[in-house]
């Protein structure tokens, strides 16, 4: 048995959630957010015999898509810089980050 942790952002979980239902995937999923970015994300949690781990796997990545945004870098307060104006900048999100754990005991009370 593994466990699965998956991060996905939050304009992909909703897809991602359907396909788990339809492949009778039970998953745990939490609201996250981004250290970077500081926006939303979905964390799952699933618990999934060892078979079975490519089939998430490839649930997940083909629900989790990369896209661009723009971002405004934080303002710099520094006295010496005056006049600077922080700019929106394109940066590339989405996609998923996923960790594949081994798990010794699952128990269900």
């Amino acid at each position: 048995m593994k466990l699965i942790i998956a991060i996905v952002q939050d304009k992909d979980a909703s897809q991602l959630s359907d396909q788990f239902i339809d492949a009778n995937i039970r998953a745990t999923k939490l609201s996250t957010t981004g250290g970077f970015l500081k926006s939303g994300n979905t964390t799952y949690m699933i618990g999934i015999d060892d078979q079975r781990v490519d089939e998430v796997l490839a649930m997940i990545k083909e629900a989790s898509h990369s896209r661009e945004e723009f971002m405004t870098p934080p303002v710099n307060l520094d006295a010496s810089m005056e006049g600077t104006t922080a700019y929106p900048v394109k940066v590339q999100v989405g996609g998923a980050t996923v960790f594949v754990m081994p798990i010794e005991k699952f128990q269900q009370f």
